[in-house]
């Protein structure tokens, strides 16, 4: 199962019709080679004069744009150029991210998409991807008909309202599409001419957009109730009539609505919210793997979850599952989360609980001996000092809520605490890696949302790992591709949580971010398996599986070009 194949093969040329000219290829980021284009290709398409002189190897081309990346003053700037590079030639802009992914991926998503989003006006520079607003919604079988549509598999689609922990971004929000699908292909090997990011742009709330001159989206106000799922209503419909077999992923959406729309619509098309399902799939991984370093079984973790949303809650939920599959019953289970919202701990007395949150309300008998330093609500500490949680997690998007004095008290009761603050951008992490480490002298396992640097603390190396989703998703949709699977279920995501366990170590948490075509791979197989299981795809067997997924890694490798014979 470790034979992922990732090495070159040797590629079919690609053969176009007598009557393409020289920009219909320079011009396609899908097509362009820049200056690798072999000297027949410059005979046969008339390149010459359109390109400099020197022939180089895709090799070649990789070490100058590294260089030119380093070269730059900011992230930001990093993020801009890379972008620029992906929207001019991108079998290069992904030969460059999948051979300097660790030092890349940063760029190309979190933390930097975060500023991607909030500059997307006044950065933008092509199109790239699908705008859909409302004012589109009687033309979306014609928008959707074009012929450059045709390959599409793969679809991720935001509404910008919820935009990683920055809020609403309204248009925006495109840079998260647009982000995802590049990890897609550069960590899952899925091919960028099948993926289509779209943006539901029904207005926005921000004030910031609106006021901006250079806003990009529809200035309006955020559409909300029937005409907002009116929208969504025709969008999926005519997503199913086009592409009945893709695979949707929904991002980034307010959890008023990413419950609600993944419980109407995951029976309908293929489709996840990466949010609820790949933030729990991540998170319980790391958490597996976390137990096995501390060697607490996890039957016998007492969690508590800082934030109260459809991520806080998918996270809990998938938890449970996996507590559950080890023994305890679903009620011994659900008793054993404290998941603390903005108005405190919830409880059964908590008022206007959402229906996914209510498995979860600690019952009032199970707290009413609590020591509590207000009365009308229980804080993150009053958790820490009366239900001793083994495990904190973090989803708040709120940066610092972790506080020194919230880490020492749980640290006081426990002695290896797992702390994983998720929050992202870096701006909104609930605590530092560091400080955890000081804070509970070492003791802690810590896993966080973006990336960190290692830490050298009294004598021994400390190595955070990323528990993001980009070492879930990908594999996820690698796996449903590849064998066509036709429904994507929670038990899918605790395979791929339980598959990213097995590639653990006690010094790194997860396994390092230049792996991740690797990590992809083995979370595909495991995806598969279960959906075979579940009767959600072929009878096939494990080395057929195994072979689909292989051939489904697209390569980032320029092909030959030739024309067609008379």
């Amino acid at each position: 199962m470790n034979d992922y194949s990732l090495t070159s093969i040797q590629l079919d040329p690609k053969v176009f019709s007598r009557d393409v000219c020289a920009r219909d290829i320079i011009e396609d980021p899908l097509l362009n080679k820049s200056t690798a284009f072999t000297p027949e290709e410059r005979d046969t398409f008339g390149l010459h004069g359109l390109l400099p002189a020197n022939i180089e190897t895709l090799e070649e081309q990789v070490a100058r744009r590294i260089c030119a990346v380093r070269a730059l003053a900011s992230d930001l700037d990093r993020y801009v150029y890379l972008r620029d590079l992906q929207d001019t030639d991108e079998t290069l802009y992904y030969a460059l991210v999948t051979r300097h992914l660790e030092e890349l991926l940063p760029m190309i998503y979190t933390p930097t998409v975060g500023v991607g989003c909030q500059k997307f006006s006044q950065i933008y520079r092509r199109p790239r991807g699908l705008f859909l607003s409302p004012l589109h919604q009687d033309y979306l079988d014609e928008i959707f008909a074009n012929p450059r549509f045709d390959n599409v598999e793969c679809i991720v689609v935001t509404d910008g309202e919820r935009i990683l922990g920055l809020g609403d971004q309204g248009a925006g929000g495109m840079g998260i599409p647009i982000g995802k699908l590049a990890i897609y292909s550069g960590c899952g090997g899925i091919d960028p001419a099948t993926t289509l990011p779209i943006m539901l742009d029904v207005g926005t709330n921000n004030a910031d957009c609106i006021a901006d001159p250079f806003y990009i989206g529809w200035r309006h106000e955020r559409v909300r109730g029937r005409e907002y799922d009116d929208f969504l209503e025709a969008f999926i419909t005519a997503v199913h009539k086009r592409w009945p077999k893709v695979l949707l992923q929904w991002e980034d959406f307010h959890k008023n609505n990413a419950n609600r729309l993944l419980a109407r619509y995951r029976d309908r098309l293929c489709s996840f919210n990466d949010d609820i399902q790949g933030t729990a799939s991540v998170a319980t991984g790391a958490l597996l793997a976390a137990v096995r370093i501390t060697g607490t079984p996890l039957t016998e973790q007492r969690i508590a979850i800082l934030g109260g949303g459809s991520a806080g809650t998918g996270i809990a939920d998938l938890i449970k599952r996996a507590m559950v599959e080890q023994g305890l019953s679903e009620e011994e289970a659900c008793r054993r989360f404290y998941i603390v919202d903005r108005f405190g701990l919830l409880t059964e007395e908590t008022a206007d609980l959402e229906t996914f949150q209510l498995p979860f309300a600690q019952r009032k008998a199970a707290i009413a001996g609590w020591q509590l330093d207000n009365a009308s609500s229980v804080s993150l500490l009053d958790v820490m000092r009366n239900a001793h949680p083994t495990v904190l997690v973090g989803v708040s998007g709120q940066a610092g809520l972790f506080s020194e004095q919230v880490i020492r008290e749980m640290a006081s009761h426990v002695e290896r605490p797992i702390v994983f603050p998720l929050s992202n951008p870096t701006a909104c992490i609930e605590a530092r890696p560091a400080d955890v480490v000081e804070w509970t002298d070492g003791r802690a396992v810590v896993g966080t949302g973006s990336p960190f640097a290692p830490l050298e603390y009294k004598g021994r190396t400390y190595h955070f790992a990323q528990t993001n989703n980009s070492y879930i998703f990908p594999g996820v949709g690698l796996g449903v591709l590849a064998t066509g699977a036709r429904r994507v279920t929670d038990t899918m995501f605790l395979a791929a949580a339980k598959a990213l366990a097995e590639m653990s170590s006690e010094e790194r948490l997860l396994p390092v971010l230049s792996r991740m075509r690797e990590v992809s791979y083995v979370i595909a197989v495991a995806v598969a398996v279960q959906a075979r299981a579940e009767g959600l795809t072929a009878d096939y067997s494990d080395a057929e599986i195994e072979h689909l997924i292989r051939a489904k890694i697209w390569q980032p490798e320029y092909r030959p070009y030739v024309k067609q014979e008379n």
